[in-house]
Parts: C-alpha cells; sequence; structure tokens
C-alpha cells in the first residue's frame, strides 16, 4: 500500500453540515476501495486564487490516507463526478514528505489520527 494525500475544495454555497457530509463521504469511499484513512483535516472557507465556476472562495480539506494505485483512480473518478468538488489534487506521499507531514501536524496540536 502506498500513501497519498488529497487536497480537494468544495463549492462555497454548501452548509458546514453538507461540506462535512461530503468529506465523509469520501473518506468512507477510500474505506471501501480497501483503503484506510491516516489523517483528516479542514482548512475552512478561503479565498482562491481565481475564481472557479464563478466563485470567489471554497472550503478546502485535507485526507491523507494508503491505498493502492487502482484505489487513486476510483476514488478520483468519483471526486469528477461529485458537482459539489471544484478541484483536487491527489499527490503520491515518499518517505520525505511523510516526515514532513507528522512534523506539521504535531506543531499544529493536531497529531489526532482518525479512527476507521
Amino acid at each position: 500500500m502506498n500513501s497519498y494525500e488529497t487536497v480537494f475544495i468544495l463549492t462555497p454555497v454548501l452548509s458546514e453540515d453538507q461540506a462535512k457530509e461530503a468529506v465523509q463521504k469520501f473518506e468512507g469511499e477510500i474505506s471501501s476501495l480497501g483503503g484506510k484513512v491516516k489523517h483528516s483535516e479542514s482548512w475552512g472557507l478561503r479565498k482562491l486564487a481565481y475564481p472557479i465556476q464563478k466563485k470567489s472562495t471554497g472550503f478546502y480539506f485535507l485526507v491523507e490516507f494508503e491505498a493502492e494505485g487502482k484505489a487513486v483512480a476510483d476514488l478520483e473518478l468519483s471526486m469528477k463526478r461529485d458537482e459539489r468538488i471544484m478541484r483536487f489534487l491527489t499527490v503520491k506521499m515518499e518517505k520525505d514528505h511523510l516526515a514532513y507531514a507528522e512534523k506539521r501536524r504535531s506543531k499544529m496540536g493536531q497529531a489526532k489520527p482518525v479512527e476507521a
């Protein structure tokens, strides 16, 4: 299994509960594809660098998980089909990236892993 990190932006017209439900849907999908969510965090409503779909803000979320490569392709296909997601980016985490992410979480006081 490889480690991955996905950052995605949800449309700002969603309520906070709808945004949380969307994140839970994708975390559940990772689990159903045989992956394991290691960490998840909300970065809140932020201003975009440029308008996307005529919107200037969006809800940012980060999810770190372990999965096979096929699971990532299926997850990204699901994200493309979901109209709530404006943009997403998934990257494979190498050992230096994993160390940096762990250090960043502990520095921010968010060293709470997600229980699956």
